[in-house]
């Protein structure tokens, strides 16, 4: 509980406070809210379902997060357009950029990820980082991945040995 009570800390003081920007949202979904979904939360989002462009924390079952956000994201669901911090949740979702950590039981990013990626599937466009999971996939990896199955689609087969080491690979794959 202290972590998580530094972490919040940590957020709020990054985020910082905007007199013209709402400092806290709470949804039910995306249309029952405080604040329509365009409005920008620079604080706290408490949400069963919340969808906004935020630079917060945010805590609920879903949280979505549009345009460029960032901050944390703590919920079953996260999901991103694009966004830079830590997602923490069963599944967590980017479809363009993400930079930070995602953890979780299904991490799925469709643009270029930046950072860590740590849970049971990983699975990444164009990734930069590492990877680390019981399945590790990327279209084209620059980094590293350690899990039970590995996949680097723009790794060839031990030809590019030691930069690149396998399309496919048990423990650990890599590409730089």
């Amino acid at each position: 509980m202290k972590k998580i009570l530094i972490l919040f800390s940590l957020v709020i003081g990054v985020v910082g406070v905007k007199a013209d920007e709402p400092f806290f949202q709470a949804s039910l979904t995306p249309d029952i809210a405080i604040y329509s979904k365009t409005t920008q939360i620079d604080g706290l989002a408490l949400s069963i379902w919340g969808e906004n462009p935020q630079h917060a924390l945010a805590l609920g079952i879903i949280n979505g997060s549009t345009g460029d956000s960032l901050g944390l994201s703590w919920g079953l669901v996260n999901y991103a357009d694009s966004y830079t911090g830590v997602a923490w949740g069963l599944l967590n979702v980017s479809q363009r950029n993400f930079i930070g950590w995602q953890d979780g039981v299904l991490n799925y990013s469709q643009g270029t990820f930046t950072g860590l990626q740590s849970g049971w599937i990983n699975v990444a466009q164009e990734f930069h980082g590492l990877q680390l999971g019981l399945l590790n996939y990327a279209e084209k990896l620059r980094g590293v991945q350690i899990g039970f199955v590995n996949i680097a689609r723009n790794n060839p087969w031990f030809k590019e040995f030691p930069d690149k080491l396998a399309t496919g690979f048990p423990i650990v794959n890599w590409s730089f």
